[in-house]
């Protein structure tokens, strides 16, 4: 496999506080790679050291087999970022500032090709170009950066949380933009908190916590390591009651345990494979429960998130 990102024992300290602990990442070429984690456990600094725009303490990183901080000029000719936060100039026009970032990435903005382009994003996004960046709500602020990224082909596309303020409708949109990219060879770094964003586009995906991975493989690879749910109306099997049978068995057991629910001749059987909802929660379901449970408090909280970001108490 090709590599596009690797980072191997990266760390990032800010003091005495670890942003990044060792963080081991690897991105194959032409891979659709989600990149999850709540806000404070790695990501954005992540993003930030394949960006050039922040140096690492430790470890190793490149991008395109090169060291992005020492060659971000070079690299971000060939990447697309969009953030999850988008600021715009206040007087520019949409269509200006969209240009305006083309142009940072080389694009020759009176090219037939790209204003071809630019015009079929617009549409498809239903973007009014010619509004000040100051009327522009978030969602349409977002759709600023998303159509700059879409409309100059870019080898890399890295996207923190670029539906962020988008109505349903042109998510759908944004997925449609990233299959197409995957289909014409890019490589997508995708932070999302949308998790049926990241079941439905992603090839591969990490976990990060603490500035760690601490799960990584195809979505299916890492099924196999929770249970999944079987269902059944038990009123076809006069050994239980009336109502629906539920039960749990290890997503690799699943084949296993069919033959003996076709022997019993069961009705209306039904099968659910673990969410990534449910993966998420396996790393992260302690925190969760701290929550429910009252056991920590929001200010404790507020400070792990802060330490984990690498943010200065």
């Amino acid at each position: 496999m090709n590599t596009i990102i690797r980072t191997h024992g990266l760390t990032k300290t800010y003091g005495r506080v670890h942003a990044l602990d060792g963080l081991d990442l690897e991105v194959g070429a032409g891979d659709v790679h989600g990149f999850l984690g709540p806000n404070g456990a790695g990501k954005s600094t992540t993003i930030r050291i394949l960006l050039g725009l922040a140096r690492r303490s430790e470890g190793e990183v490149t991008v395109f087999d090169e060291d992005p901080w020492q060659a971000a000029s070079r690299l971000h000719r060939r990447i697309a970022y969009v953030p999850g936060d988008v600021s715009v100039w206040p007087n520019l026009s949409g269509g200006e500032a969209i240009d305006l970032l083309a142009r940072l990435r080389g694009a020759r903005t009176r090219d037939p090709a790209y204003r071809a382009e630019k015009t079929r994003l617009m549409e498809a996004f239903q973007f009014d170009p010619q509004k000040k960046g100051r009327s522009y709500s978030k969602g349409n602020r977002q759709k600023v950066a998303l159509i700059a990224a879409l409309a100059v082909p870019a080898d890399l596309y890295i996207l923190d949380e670029p539906t962020s303020g988008l109505d349903p409708l042109m998510e759908v949109m944004f997925r449609r933009e990233i299959v197409r990219v995957r289909d014409a060879g890019a490589t997508v770094l995708l932070s999302s908190h949308i998790m049926s964003e990241v079941e439905q586009l992603c090839d591969r995906l990490s976990i990060i916590r603490a500035g760690r991975i601490v799960e990584t493989g195809t979505l299916a690879e890492l099924r196999h390591l929770t249970r999944t749910e079987i269902s059944f109306d038990a009123a076809a099997d006069d050994a239980l009651a009336e109502g629906r049978a539920r039960f749990t068995v290890d997503s690799d057991r699943v084949s296993g345990v069919l033959p003996e629910l076709a022997r019993r001749g069961v009705e209306g059987l039904r099968i659910e494979p673990p969410s990534l909802e449910e993966l998420f929660l396996r790393h992260y379901g302690d925190d969760l429960d701290a929550l429910e449970n009252g056991a920590a408090r929001p200010e404790a909280l507020t400070r792990r998130a802060r330490k984990e970001q690498g943010a200065r108490p």
